[in-house]
Order: structure tokens, then C-alpha cells, then sequence
């Protein structure tokens, strides 16, 4: 059963919310983080992102970025920008995104859990990338990173959490993108007990959703530390969203070239596979096995013919059957993950960011998905499998900054 805890969250004053919080690390590139922090001293990019602090640096990932993050989070404690919370807590951090409301807890979680696989996975992950969250952890004594877990609907958690939101919030307010932040924070010792207690009786699992290098890496670091400093290490911080709550985007795929075809030789060659229809405007799948292709500012309706793919739960996959009926035999793309002739957009950008791509002669052609399930993410995750690459896109994003765990005291 799923172990959690409440946690002293490093936070921002209230007043200083807005300001703090800031895009998952993840989602910037050093320019873009430049940009956001040019007239805001108080950013929290300043700690995920401190490259933006030492201008000219050639080299995001050496020992002295990792220690200005370290810097800039004392600093930001020792001016009061960031609070560390009296006792241990439960939040319950709730969003908006285009009136559509997603509300989870956050807590931290057990390293314990996700080495036994009560914390499931279901995407590989790249050792550059782990080791990068691994400095930023170790140096700066922080997680600053949410990992976003899922877990099947429990009527009574849902109950509880929909009770306290009727409590006055910590935090509400509207980031610059337009996505609504509101943070409640539990810290009556009653319910905090009853969180504990119901994750532990009726939650066997959770899932990754997004974050899987930010988990591993929490489990390194716990693995390396020396004896004495383990105890905060034995947990990780995780934002915990029932399953009813979720919303999973597509996330398609832009090709530099046809591997050789011409377009009407790979547009013949589809029909082994798939009926194909031309389509009056930009087309998004309405259902399972239906794509959407863009090739010579045209688009495209893809279907696959039954008995065309495997039935299994990897094979079932869109992404999949993209894989091995398109990409890999008509395009010559055998590792989505290092062949540099392939990209991928996250549906947030929608389907005119594939018809940029590709009329700006960037790329040659683009496939637009229908988005995988939460249900065939925990079917995959429940047997052992993993998902082919960038097969989720979550929308909208956790905040930086609004909750952080220290594992140092």
C-alpha cells in the first residue's frame, strides 16, 4: 500500500506567490528562463534554473551552476522570500486550466515504494538526465521538482479533499499563461492522520504520470548519502491526482524527411495499413487508431486495419502502432529516442504548430495522435511494460517553487 507523509514545505510568503512560482525546469531552455527572470528577482528559475545567474556559461551542468542554486535558495531564505512551514503538512493544490478544474495532494512519498514498485513506472530513463537532478538535489539539499503520481479514485479521499476546499487557500492566483493556482494547506493533526491512514489502507498503488527522472533521482541520492542524513532522503516530493481528476493531451510527432519516398510513393504504401482519406482542414483523432497526417499542405485521415497491429497493451498503443507500421519501416526512425530526424510537439501547441513545422520546410511530414488513456497508462504500468517514448503530454503543469522538500535539515 502506498505510503506518504506530510512534510515542512520551503514556501513562498504569500504575498510573493505569484512571483515565485515559476515552469517546471524542464519545460525552459536557459534562454527562455533568461527571458522569464530578466525583471523578476524573486523567480524560483533562479534556483531550477541558476544558469540565468552566470551569464556567458558554456557549460549548464557543471559544479558551479549546482552551487549557485544551493546560494540562491539560502538566499532566498535568508531575505524571507521563501518560509519554511512550523510542522509537517499535507497541501491540496488544485488548477484551472481553460475552466476545467484538476485538484491533487501533495505529499511526499516513500523511496521504499518506488524501489519495490508500489510506485509504478512506465518510461525508461536517460542516465544524463538523472544524473543533472541528482547534482541540483545533492548540492542544493532540496527537491524542487514535483513528481506527478496518479492513483484510482478513492471516494473518500475525493470527500475530504472536496471538504477542506472550502477552507480559505494559502495561495490563489493566475500565473501569466492564465492557469490557475490554488493551494490549501492541511495542517490539523485529525485530518493529516486521516490522509495517512487512507492512502496506506486503500491505495495499493500509484502511478507515474510525469516525472520520471525527478523519482530516480530521488532514489540515487537517497542511495548515496552518508549515514545520518537519510531520513528526509527517504522520501520524495510527489503531487497525487485521483484518476478522475486527469487530463492526458496528445503528443504528436514532426519527420525531417520520407526516408528516400516520394510522397506519392509513401502515400501508396500506406494503404497496406491504413485506410486513407484527404481531409478539408487540420484533422485530430476522435478515437483510438485514427491519425492525423500532414504531407504537401494536405491533410490526411489515417485508419489502421484491423489485424494490422498486436493487441497486447504496448501493441494496442497509437504511438506504437505509429512506430512499427510507419516510422520504423517507411521512415527508417528506429529510436524515437536519439534519431535526431524526428521531434516531438506536445498537443498544448495544437495541430498549427505541425503545419509551421512542416511549411517552413523545417520538416517534411507530421502525425497527430489521439491521446492515450489513464487507463491504458495503469494497464501498462501494471504489467511491467513501458510506453514508448514521449507517449503523454499532461497539461497543465505543477508550479516550481510554490512547495519544496529539503532533505537536509
Amino acid at each position: 500500500m502506498a505510503r506518504i507523509q506530510p512534510f515542512k514545505a520551503v514556501r513562498p510568503q504569500t504575498d510573493k506567490a505569484a512571483q515565485v512560482a515559476s515552469p517546471p525546469y524542464d519545460v525552459l531552455n536557459s534562454a527562455e528562463a533568461a527571458e522569464q527572470t530578466k525583471n523578476n528577482p524573486n523567480s524560483f528559475l533562479r534556483i531550477t534554473k541558476s544558469e540565468v545567474d552566470l551569464p556567458g556559461i558554456a557549460d549548464i551542468h557543471i559544479a558551479d551552476v549546482y552551487e549557485k542554486a544551493k546560494t540562491n535558495l539560502q538566499d532566498f531564505l535568508s531575505k524571507g522570500i521563501l518560509i519554511r512551514e512550523d510542522k509537517p503538512c499535507y497541501y491540496i493544490y488544485e488548477l484551472v486550466m481553460n475552466g476545467r478544474h484538476q485538484t491533487g495532494l501533495v505529499a511526499v512519498s516513500s523511496v521504499d515504494d518506488y524501489e519495490a514498485d508500489i510506485i509504478k513506472k512506465h518510461e525508461f530513463t536517460r542516465p544524463e538526465k538523472e544524473q543533472d537532478r541528482i547534482n541540483h538535489i545533492r548540492t542544493s539539499g532540496a527537491q524542487t521538482g514535483n513528481v506527478f503520481l496518479a492513483y484510482r479514485d478513492v471516494a473518500a479521499i475525493n470527500s475530504l479533499i472536496e471538504n477542506w476546499k472550502q477552507r480559505t487557500p494559502l495561495y490563489d492566483f493566475v500565473a501569466e499563461d492564465g492557469i490557475g493556482h490554488t493551494i490549501w494547506v492541511v495542517n490539523e493533526d485529525a485530518a493529516i492522520a486521516q490522509i495517512t491512514e487512507l492512502f496506506a489502507k486503500e491505495v495499493p498503488y500509484t502511478y507515474i504520470a510525469d516525472g520520471h527522472h525527478r523519482a530516480a533521482s530521488a532514489a540515487k541520492v537517497r542511495k548515496s548519502l552518508e549515514a545520518g542524513y537519510h531520513d528526509h532522503a527517504n522520501y520524495f516530493l510527489t503531487t497525487l491526482f485521483p484518476a478522475g481528476e486527469l487530463h492526458i493531451m496528445d503528443y504528436n510527432r514532426v519527420v525531417k524527411d520520407l526516408n528516400g519516398h516520394t510522397e506519392s510513393d509513401f502515400l501508396r504504401a500506406l494503404y497496406d495499413h491504413f485506410e486513407v482519406e484527404r481531409m478539408p482542414s487540420a484533422f485530430s483523432p476522435t478515437r483510438l487508431h485514427e491519425f492525423g497526417m500532414y504531407l504537401g499542405e494536405q491533410w490526411f485521415k489515417l485508419t489502421a486495419k484491423e489485424g494490422t497491429y498486436k493487441t497486447d497493451p504496448i501493441g494496442v498503443l497509437d504511438v506504437t502502432i505509429l512506430s512499427e507500421l510507419i516510422l520504423d519501416p517507411m521512415l527508417g526512425i528506429k529510436d524515437q529516442r536519439t534519431d535526431k530526424r524526428i521531434d516531438f510537439v506536445g498537443g498544448i501547441r495544437g495541430l498549427g504548430e505541425l503545419e509551421k513545422r512542416v511549411n517552413s520546410g523545417e520538416m517534411k511530414i507530421a502525425f497527430s495522435l489521439h491521446p492515450v488513456s489513464i487507463q491504458q497508462l495503469f494497464d501498462i504500468a501494471d504489467s511491467g511494460n513501458v510506453m514508448p517514448p514521449k507517449s503523454t503530454w499532461f497539461e497543465p503543469k505543477l508550479r516550481d517553487g510554490l512547495l519544496t522538500h529539503l532533505i537536509y535539515e
